[in-house]
């Protein structure tokens, strides 16, 4: 069983920069893929970024890219999205998710952090 908590949400202004970050333990983090999902309100949740394991490979949704980034620190069990130039549209809950095996668009996704609110004001 591994747990994933979330944090760095809050409220900014468009154009402005927040950075997540998802804590993991229970497992071994590094043998992880891990991605970010974002769920605005009414809506589906959607992808928007992925890093392998060992945080070589990446993938950046086509809408973010540019302005997110996504990275691992797996000595602190802990991934990170970086968000810049933030739009309202971005405004969602923000989850992290567990790869066991597949990681990305089209990955498993075995567990799931508890998310965190993004709110993007204009």
């Amino acid at each position: 069983q591994v747990r994933l908590v979330e944090s760095g949400g809050g409220l900014v202004q468009a154009g402005g920069s927040l950075r997540l970050s998802c804590a993991a333990s229970g497992g071994t983090f590094s043998s992880y893929g891990m991605n970010w999902f974002r769920q605005a309100s009414g809506k589906e949740r959607k992808f928007v970024a992925a890093i392998s394991y060992s945080g070589a490979s990446i993938y950046i949704e086509d809408s973010v890219k540019g302005r997110f980034t996504i990275s691992r620190d797996n000595a602190k069990n802990t991934v990170y999205l970086q968000m810049n130039n933030l739009k309202p549209e971005d405004t969602a809950v923000y989850y992290c998710a567990v790869s066991l095996r597949r990681w990305g668009p089209s990955g498993e996704y075995d567990f799931w952090g508890q998310g965190t609110q993004v709110t993007v004001s204009s």
